[in-house]
């Protein structure tokens, strides 16, 4: 398949792929939405190439199939890294006797705070948050490791000033 008729294919299904990822990829990961549509043109393009539609359906159908099941994989993959984190947590609390609500407090308004930050430093600053190395969110990421060391500076910053604005106000 060549460039052009990637690219024409991409065009003809976009509103069918975000249509599926909408419907079944679990709202609180929302963020993950270009990841996900990545990942089905990928797979689609992959099996195109491999010649893995068969013609059993419309290519509409297939390529909805795809955006399905990628959705459902990625709820899925980030379902159980909120699991690990979770369970991160609780083994902190089990392991330091001096664990106090306070510090359950703290990591609510870390998570906060990393939400509200734009997408490229969100997405690097969830990943520091869930222990990742930065070679490994580089690699995920598709980033040089001095994009995610900059992205990070840049996501810590942002979420010092947010913090201070909210704590500040009205005084």
């Amino acid at each position: 398949m060549t460039e052009e008729k990637f690219t024409e294919f991409v065009k003809m299904t976009k509103d069918i792929v975000l249509s599926a990822v909408n419907k079944h990829l679990a709202a609180r990961f929302h963020h993950a939405i270009d990841d996900v549509v990545q990942e089905t043109y990928i797979r689609a393009y992959r099996g195109l190439q491999r010649g893995k539609f068969r013609g059993n359906s419309s290519l509409h159908t297939w390529i909805y199939t795809i955006a399905r099941n990628e959705s459902r994989r990625m709820s899925a993959y980030l379902y159980r890294e909120e699991v690990k984190f979770a369970k991160s947590v609780m083994e902190l609390k089990a392991e330091n006797k001096n664990f106090r609500a306070e510090d359950e407090e703290n990591i609510k308004t870390m998570k906060e705070l990393i939400e509200s930050l734009p997408e490229k430093y969100r997405i690097v600053m969830e990943r520091i948050s869930m222990g990742f190395s930065e070679s490994r969110i580089a690699e995920e990421l598709a980033i040089s490791r001095g994009t995610v060391k900059s992205r990070a500076y840049k996501g810590r910053e942002l979420m010092h000033r947010i913090w201070i604005a909210e704590n500040h106000e009205g005084r």
